[in-house]
């Protein structure tokens, strides 16, 4: 079995936390989310792993190398002008020597990989695509399936109320080899909007539907990738993490100023008057200075909070720095070696980056 990850989004919602840092590459829990990815397929048997990327692909190919190191053999293949779902898997045909996996690469999910192999196996078609009920559709492809889950049709982002299933396309497919053929070369194509009804309208082997009621979130928002930590701190979507506190530099930090759950990374430098917590997260080498307060919030590496400075619901890319008595609040994103100077207030989804 292998798998493909599509990593070559540019991530403009996250803006600026991606004007240095492709999508994939952004932390879950200081590891970036595409290792993350990486290790749950190689646990589920699979270490074959091709990854087509575009936007600043070399910070991916620097940091995997060839796989090793994960016990994986990584294939790299770079667009140079973005193709879509169908047309990045059919510039990597070459490699594909069987049925394969294709994962979105903003995905966090804890679908069983091996739970849908034994599926799709059972079932004989030609893909098998991961659904998940959601309370409102709107947003999404809904993917309709008769009681033995063969796909009918799909029905893409409907008004909340024409919506004809709860069910939506989840972004993890398992695909049979020959779906490739049916893929036309040389132009951006879809899978969702073009690949998938071409394959439902042409007969032949069918596409089956693999429903189930595991954590999915679409990290693709800054909201979704605040929410998502916090998920992961209460146990909803579970990375095995301590209920409390966790990370390599939790212990270095004063109990004091710790309010759980939190993670703290290597080498921070918190302050005993300091408060980092609830659902914080810090990246390596932060610092947070005296009566400086950092609560449902994510920081990257080397971020540095000064004296009084507030933190709360907020994400800060690396070398990052808060000023003075400064407040970052209500969905603020701080780009990468950004500066908010003292006593400013950023609120309302405010968004500072560094110039280019």
């Amino acid at each position: 079995m292998q798998a493909v990850v599509l990593v070559g989004g540019e991530g403009t919602r996250l803006r600026p936390l991606t004007l240095e840092t492709p999508k994939p590459m952004v932390p879950v829990m200081n590891m970036p989310f595409l290792e993350r990815t990486l290790r749950r397929l190689k646990e589920a048997g699979i270490d074959d792993v091709i990854l087509p990327a575009g936007y600043l692909p070399e910070a991916i190919t620097s940091y995997f190398g060839d796989g090793s190191a994960l016990g994986l053999h990584i294939r790299y293949v770079i667009e140079s002008t973005p193709l879509g779902t169908a047309g990045a898997l059919k510039n990597v045909e070459q490699y594909i020597d069987g049925p394969f996996f294709v994962l979105n690469g903003d995905v966090l999910t804890s679908l069983d990989l091996r739970a849908m192999m034994d599926f799709h196996r059972r079932k004989g078609g030609i893909g098998t695509l991961h659904l998940i009920r959601v309370a409102d559709p709107s947003a999404f492809g809904c993917v309709v399936h008769d009681a033995n889950g063969r796909v009918e049709a799909f029905v893409e982002k409907p008004p909340r109320d024409e919506a004809p299933t709860d069910e939506i396309n989840a972004g993890t497919y398992l695909l049979e080899r020959e779906v490739l053929d049916r893929i036309p070369a040389g132009r951006p194509v879809s899978i969702e909007r073009e690949t998938f009804p071409a394959l439902i309208a042409g007969g032949g082997r069918p596409l089956y539907a693999f429903t189930t009621a595991d954590y999915w979130i679409d990290l693709g928002k800054p909201e979704a990738y605040l929410s998502a930590h916090r998920h992961v701190f209460d146990g909803v979507m579970p990375l095995g993490l301590a209920p409390q506190v966790d990370g390599p530099g939790a212990a270095a930090v004063p109990a004091s100023a710790i309010r759980p759950p939190a993670f703290i990374g290597h080498g921070c430098r918190v302050h005993p008057d300091a408060v980092v917590g609830p659902y914080a997260v810090l990246g390596n080498g932060c610092e947070i200075g005296p009566d400086a307060v950092v609560a449902d919030s994510l920081l990257w590496d080397d971020v540095v909070v000064e004296t009084g400075a507030q933190v709360d619901w907020a994400i800060v890319a690396s070398r990052a720095r808060i000023g003075a008595g400064a407040r970052v609040t209500q969905g603020a994103v701080i780009g990468h070696g950004a500066h908010v100077a003292a006593g400013t207030v950023l609120v309302e989804n405010a968004r500072v980056a560094v110039e280019r």
